[in-house]
């Protein structure tokens, strides 16, 4: 495998205050004005062009532009038409083709299938202006526009379609996007290092065709490739049928048996004698390492796991087995008669290089061609920074590990500082307020494994399930030296902190608790339990209940001591595998309890690639060793069990109550049926019990109207789309985080009434 190369070698250095260059062209007056004739990559998006680091295009077309490429953008083109792919003219060296911030799919369809009314990264929010499977779309008509440019796929849609999927929106197995999109190379995570190793390539004269040793690319290949005598390949089950068997030897035969054959040829050969090589631990590990990255791993053929639901869900586990770039061997799976080949994952950006691509000239702000137009993703986080990538959680529904990995990477605190400066001094109607700063996670920043051998040799999922891993460092106290650093810097008036908290981490720095909530609070904080039963939280991969109430408490108490009155917000997963009826009725009684009114709920997306969608499709648990006879997971995918599922999480809807009166018939539990507060839905034609008012009261007496969170979109940075649904949640009342201490809620009946789990669940 190649070495990494360094991104800015070549590059000089320039101040993060200098003057944004111009906007990338996206037509030929624009070219004109820059006197250029042609453009040296031509990069197609399914998202408006905002020239903005948190937009994919934006980051890859300012870092090839800083490496002396000249990039033009085609932006949301007419798919129907080959003409829009002309309007740049032909690119000297490839095409580069992404969906956009979001899969194509999960961007266009609800978890119902249903097409969405509005698009936020989309001008005026307008739908309907991308296609389905877009990475396979553009590279079609990008192929077709101008024979024989290379193509190059990118971005989360491609990243997540590598190899042979479950799609949830033709509910069948599909093949490698490789092959509907006829791509050349297929770059997949984090892309920069790849991206300019091969640019210079190309532009060295070298054919795309034969650059196959860079880390985190995908690409075609004849079935039984090899990219030299010294690979071997390691078969990642046994279940495959043997091939052509030798006959047993004759434990007796000293010699040949001819015996008409020469003295010579009729003697037994000389013993070959290889010396005993005594190796340290060290030398061992070395050698094994060594091994490895000439290895590749070889997984079931499409044509086995489209037909195999076992075999599928072995070859996922595996797949992420080999996701930690410290010993991810290279990965093969074949198609007919080729051969989809992974190299291992790409090696983790060190924080010199983040702040070099974060630190580029971006304009920070829409194209001009787009006017006055409302893009909500650009307003969402128009005043957000971006402080790291990747996500250690390893939550099964969610893409942001298979597409950014597991180990953070994180900016240093002078480029995060500047950029807020940035903000400040550039922003149109900058009002002196940060609405984030964060990533995938709100503070995982700089936090990693004590010892880098360990993370090299690491093949955990995930470092914080089933618990927090003894190697991994979670002190926060160079996130605390930045939150006040910053809001320190003259002209800011407020630092808040959007992005989704990991609270059973934020658990092991009470200091960081108190920090987060005495001052970077709106009233609102997003967390995201995702669910109260432990059958449904385990194949999640996320804590107990119990890290919630623990992280409540800190946040009670911290509340109080600084004499605010705010809410968290808690998110959940309606119909995620693993989720029973028994499950998702417990859960709207916590719901109850709590005094939670949810508004627009999430329902489980499979989304290609994710664990949890193994689950879905294969009903196999692919955490665990997967065999015929392994672990069954119980999953809701009809449409009508989906549809109790998310009731139950809207339980006080009276257009739910039909659904739910149904359910709870046909499960037994029909005592949950009255007008009592022991009660989750009244009786039909029943006048529901004041308690049912939306005006809730909390204990005490204090009347609490509504309020609204923004709808989750695609955060600073984050992988949107990642198995749930856009969200809305409105606090109909106060829940028990925002009480005071004194007003402390009376003993539920409804603590009684657990439903019980099914006999035998696991």
């Amino acid at each position: 495998m190649n070495s990494p190369v360094n991104l800015f070698a070549s590059v000089p250095k320039r101040s993060s205050r200098a003057p944004a260059a111009p906007f990338l062209p996206m037509s030929r007056a624009e070219m004109d004005k820059l006197g250029w004739d042609s453009c040296d990559i031509i990069l197609v998006t399914g998202d408006a062009y905002i020239d903005h680091p948190s937009f994919g295009m934006a980051l890859v077309g300012r870092l090839l532009e800083a490496q002396g490429y000249r990039v033009g953008i085609i932006s949301q083109p007419d798919w129907t038409s080959v003409e829009p792919f002309r309007a740049l003219g032909k690119p000297n060296l490839y095409w580069g083709i992404t969906a956009g911030n979001m899969d194509s799919m999960v961007n266009r369809y609800t978890a119902d299938r249903k097409i969405r009314s509005d698009d936020a990264y989309t001008p005026n929010a307008e739908p309907n202006k991308r296609p389905d499977r877009a990475v396979t779309v553009y590279c079609q008509r990008a192929r077709e526009a101008f024979p024989g440019v290379p193509v190059i796929a990118g971005s989360i849609e491609a990243s997540l379609r590598r190899i042979a999927h479950y799609d949830y929106w033709s509910d069948k197995v599909r093949r490698s996007v490789l092959f509907e999109s006829k791509a050349d190379l297929l770059i997949f995570g984090n892309a920069e290092r790849a991206l300019v190793d091969v640019t210079r390539r190309i532009a060295a004269g070298e054919n795309i065709k034969n650059i196959r040793d860079l880390r985190g690319t995908a690409f075609l290949v004849p079935h039984g490739w090899l990219p030299d005598d010294e690979w071997s390949v390691h078969n990642s089950t046994r279940v495959d049928v043997p091939g052509r068997v030798d006959p047993h030897p004759n434990p007796y035969a000293m010699a040949q048996e001819d015996t008409k054959a020469c003295a010579t040829e009729n003697a037994q050969p000389e013993p070959v004698v290889k010396p005993v090589v005594i190796m340290t631990r060290e030398e061992r590990q070395a050698a094994a390492r060594a091994k490895a990255q000439k290895t590749v791993v070889r997984l079931p053929s499409f044509e086995t796991v489209s037909e195999d639901p076992v075999m599928y869900a072995h070859a996922s586990r595996v797949f992420h087995l080999e996701s930690n770039p410290g010993n991810a061997r290279a990965l093969v799976q074949q198609h007919g008669d080729r051969d989809v080949w992974l190299n291992a994952p790409p090696l983790p950006l060190a924080m010199d290089e983040m702040d070099n691509v974060y630190d580029l000239p971006y304009a920070r702000a829409p194209h001009p061609s787009y006017g006055k137009a409302h893009i909500p993703a650009w307003e969402m986080i128009r005043y957000s920074v971006n402080i790291m990538r990747g996500c250690f959680g390893g939550c099964t529904f969610c893409s942001i590990t298979e597409h950014e990995g597991r180990i953070i990477q994180s900016r240093s605190e002078p480029s995060i500082l500047r950029e807020i400066e940035l903000i400040r001094d550039t922003t149109k109607n900058f009002a002196g307020t940060i609405t984030d700063l964060g990533g995938p996670t709100a503070n995982m920043y700089r936090l990693a494994c004590k010892d880098k051998k360990i993370e090299e040799s690491c093949r955990r999922l995930s470092c914080v399930y089933p618990t927090i891993c003894s190697n991994l460092g979670t002190d926060h106290s160079k996130l605390i030296s930045l939150y006040r650093k910053a809001r320190a810097i003259p002209g800011i008036k407020k630092i808040l902190i959007g992005s989704g908290l990991r609270y059973d981490l934020a658990v092991r720095s009470p200091e960081y608790v108190k920090e987060l909530v005495t001052h970077h609070v709106g009233g609102l904080l997003k967390i995201a339990p995702e669910h109260t039963e432990q059958g449904t939280l385990s194949k999640m991969m996320k804590p107990g209940i119990g890290a919630y109430d623990e992280f409540k408490r800190l946040f009670d108490k911290y509340s109080i001591e600084a004499g605010k009155k705010q809410y968290l917000i808690p998110y959940f997963i309606a119909a995620h595998p693993g989720s029973t009826d028994e499950d998702m009725l417990n859960l709207a009684l916590w719901l109850k309890k709590n005094n939670f009114k949810l508004d627009q709920v999430q329902t489980f997306t499979p989304t290609p690639m994710a664990m949890a969608t193994t689950m879905y499709h294969s009903g196999k648990n692919p955490l665990a060793k997967v065999t015929e006879d392994s672990e069954v997971v119980e999953t809701a995918k009809s449409g009508k069990t989906r549809k109790l599922h998310k009731a139950f999480l809207r339980y006080y809807d009276p257009e739910n109550w039909p659904v739910l009166r149904e359910g709870l018939k046909r499960m037994g539990r029909g005592d949950l049926i009255g007008t009592g507060e022991r009660h989750l839905v009244p009786p039909p034609g029943a006048e529901p019990a004041p308690d049912w008012d939306r005006k809730r009261m909390v204990p005490g007496g204090t009347p609490v109207g509504e309020r609204e969170v923004g709808k989750r979109g695609p955060g600073t940075g984050r992988s949107s789309g990642a198995g749930r649904d856009k969200v809305q949640v409105r606090v109909e009342r106060a829940p028990a985080a925002a009480v005071v201490a004194s007003s402390k809620a009376r003993p539920s009946i409804l603590d009684t009434i657990k439903a019980k789990p099914k006999a035998g669940r696991k």
